[in-house]
Order: structure tokens, then C-alpha cells, then sequence
């Protein structure tokens, strides 16, 4: 058990690590941010603050000598430096990480613990694009394995002869298939170093342009038949990887029952609403879990919580948003308001 007081090392500076820090700041330990860009939004609320590329032992390794354990805000930290942290404890481990930065080996990792992703095929050159769609067919998307979030990094293929426009560039990619679904939700779950599992409500969420738009809880009907067994599946991968934290699996829900889409080994846009919306928000759980604090009770905290995100322009609508004081605003204290780029978020509960 790591008390409060003790220093908790977080890596990557945006918004997840800011919540994560604030709620660290609330249990009495001070937080070390450690993060390649000098304009961190979560340094800003950070006790200290290390600027410097993943690739600088050095830099990593004082860091890591600062730290009574380390965590990470974002699944696309290079994994190889991370061994300058040497015998500090990284929680969620590396194993996580290497899961979750490749989505073809995600995909067949979720597979074979009996998970369902959407019909996929790893595609490297042109002639593996024409045989995914030969078998899969289309419409379906074009993805990097690697990076791109937010909807970046993706293609759609409506019919074959769009692929005729697609340019590869040796970048490995998967192709997956269309899925035709009711809704969208995700499981997100905290898992103590004991092994208890806590899980909040699944939100029913709805996506603008490959952005998350709105998460609300409670979920429709055929989206909570649907969370058992996704729940349990979940479940078999924060066992297969050993994990301790948040963990956010989404899903979609189909007539066939739930489809695997994507997982973040960390806390989540669709969990933002826990904040207001739960007796214990993901950001406080996730703190207990890697210190190895008990776990709090993730229950609502409302009859209904709707969150929604403020992107780019819309963060400067504060005032009207702050003039109805059912609405709980966040704003994450970015210099620039960007199309596409997230902003803040706002929290309603219904009472």
C-alpha cells in the first residue's frame, strides 16, 4: 500500500492525466508529470513536471526515482524506454500497453479469450488490401495499427473501388468490416491489486466525425442485455494481462449480441461523466487501485447522468453552459481551441 503523501508518476501531460492528478491531489499525494510537450494541461495542476522525450533514460530514470509508482494517461507510450524506470512500479504494466498500441494484435488478443471483433485482416500492401475485401467486402475501414484516435488514422471503403484511391505507404494497417449496430457503449471497469473488480453503469454513447459526442446513463434496453457479457469479457482480459486499474473496453451492440471494437488499458472519454455521476469517479478508483487503497463503490449518484464534449469553438459557450446550474462544466485549460480537438466536457445529472 502506497499512503497518501507519497509522489505518483504520470506519463503523457493532457487531460486524463489533469483529472487523474486532481483526483490524486484529493487523497493527499503529490503528482509528477512527465511528458515530451512543454505546454502540459496536466502539469499545470501537477506538483512537478518533467519535459523530455520518451527516448531520455536519464530523464526517465530521476523521474522514476521521484516516484512511489507510475501510470499512464494514454495507450501510445513508447513501451522500450520504459525500462529506464527500473524498479519503480508502472501500473498498469507494460504487458497492457503492447496489447492495446497494435489493433490487429488487440483484435486477435480479445479473440482468443472468446471476445467477437468486427470481421478483420491485416493489411500491408495493396494485394492484402484487395484480398480483405475480396473476403471480407465492403463497406467497412481502413485503420493504422498504430496510433490515430479521434477518428485520425482512418479510411472508409463504402465500395471496392474506393480502396483504387487509398496510397500505402508500407504503414501496417487493418482492414475491418462494417458492423450494423443498435448502439454503441462502452464496459469500463477498475481492478484492485487483489483482484477485486468494480464496474460503472455503461454508458450508451454516440459518436460525431470518429469523436465521442455524448455518453448517457442510463443505457437503452438492448444495450443492457448486452453488458453481462461484455462485462465478462472484460473481465477475462484484465485477468489474461494481470491488471490493475481503469480499464475501458467499447463496444457495439447488435442483434447478435455484443461486437468488440476497441480497448484503452486507462481512464476514459466516456467515463467522464463518473466525475459528478458516481458515488466514486474512474479518475479516484484508478488512484486507489495502483497505491492498492480499497477500492470505492462505483453506484450512481443520480437517477441519470449525461456528459457531453465541448469541442473546439463550443468551449467558449462557458457562460451559457455556467447560467443553467444543473450543468457541471470542465474545462481543461488548452491555449488554443482547434476543430476537433477536445476542449472540456459538461456533466448534467437528473435527480
Amino acid at each position: 500500500m502506497i499512503p497518501p503523501g507519497e509522489t505518483i508518476g504520470i506519463l503523457g501531460g493532457g487531460q486524463l492525466g489533469r483529472m487523474l492528478a486532481m483526483a490524486a491531489a484529493r487523497l493527499g499525494y503529490r503528482v509528477h508529470i512527465f511528458a515530451p510537450e512543454s505546454d502540459s494541461i496536466a502539469a499545470d495542476v501537477a506538483a512537478q513536471f518533467t519535459c523530455a522525450e520518451w527516448s531520455d533514460a536519464a530523464a526517465m530514470a530521476a523521474f522514476a526515482a521521484d516516484c512511489a509508482v507510475v501510470t499512464y494517461e494514454f495507450e501510445n507510450v513508447p513501451v522500450g524506454p520504459l525500462k529506464a524506470l527500473g524498479q519503480t512500479l508502472l501500473l498498469p504494466n507494460s504487458g497492457a500497453l503492447e496489447v492495446a498500441q497494435d489493433r490487429l494484435n488487440e483484435k486477435r488478443f480479445v479473440t482468443q479469450l472468446g471476445g467477437r471483433p468486427a470481421p478483420f485482416a491485416a493489411v500491408d500492401t495493396a494485394e492484402d488490401l484487395a484480398q480483405a475485401l475480396a473476403t471480407i467486402g465492403a463497406p467497412g475501414i481502413l485503420k493504422t495499427r498504430r496510433d490515430g484516435y479521434d477518428g485520425k488514422g482512418q479510411w472508409r471503403i463504402m465500395a471496392d473501388h474506393d480502396a483504387d484511391g487509398v496510397v500505402l505507404t508500407g504503414q501496417p494497417l487493418v482492414y475491418e468490416g462494417f458492423v450494423r449496430f443498435a448502439g454503441e457503449f462502452s464496459v469500463i471497469l477498475c481492478r484492485a491489486q487483489d483482484g477485486e473488480i468494480v464496474f460503472w453503469d455503461s454508458a450508451e454513447n454516440v459518436h460525431k466525425g470518429g469523436i465521442l459526442d455524448r455518453s448517457t446513463v442510463p443505457a437503452g434496453a438492448e444495450i443492457a442485455s448486452q453488458v453481462p457479457a461484455a462485462r465478462e469479457l472484460a473481465a477475462k482480459v484484465t485477468a489474461a494481462l494481470n491488471y490493475v486499474g481503469v480499464l475501458t473496453l467499447e463496444f457495439f451492440a447488435t442483434a447478435d449480441g455484443p461486437v468488440f471494437n476497441e480497448m484503452a488499458p486507462r481512464v476514459h472519454n466516456s467515463g467522464h461523466w463518473t466525475i459528478e455521476g458516481a458515488l466514486t469517479s474512474q479518475f479516484e478508483n484508478h488512484i486507489r487501485a495502483i497505491c492498492g487503497l480499497p477500492l470505492g463503490d462505483p453506484a450512481l449518484a443520480a437517477q441519470g447522468v449525461e456528459m457531453w464534449n465541448l469541442i473546439g469553438d463550443e468551449a467558449h459557450d462557458w457562460a451559457p453552459i455556467l447560467s443553467d446550474p444543473r450543468n457541471h462544466l470542465h474545462l481543461y485549460g488548452k491555449a488554443a481551441a482547434r476543430p476537433g480537438r477536445k476542449m472540456g466536457h459538461v456533466t448534467r445529472l437528473t435527480l
